[in-house]
């Protein structure tokens, strides 16, 4: 004899946790970010600033060095988000 609750109750969980995967990007550059960084005076005019497209895909998105080096710093202050800020200490650009 078969539970039918238990199906339902699992459809239920599996759906949830899809849900949550889709919603809960990994490390995703968002326009918050942008206006962070541009209010922090770096010139931040578009998603070319830390990525190599204009308009990234979520999940499929490429960094150039600057990016790269603020997701490794992210790593490094096992932080939850890439904070802008982190950008005053960015090596690439020092003369």
């Amino acid at each position: 004899m078969k539970k039918t609750g238990t199906g339902l109750g699992l459809a239920i969980v599996v759906l949830v946790w899809c849900g949550g995967m889709l919603l809960s990007g990994t490390s995703s550059a968002t326009m918050d970010l942008q206006k962070k960084a541009k209010a922090a005076g770096f010139p931040a005019t578009d998603c070319m600033y830390c990525h190599t497209e204009k308009m990234p895909k979520k999940g499929s998105a490429v960094e150039n060095d600057r990016g790269k080096w603020l997701v490794a710093e992210k790593g490094k202050r096992q932080a939850k988000e890439v904070d802008p800020a982190w950008l005053k200490d960015y090596p690439g650009e020092k003369k």
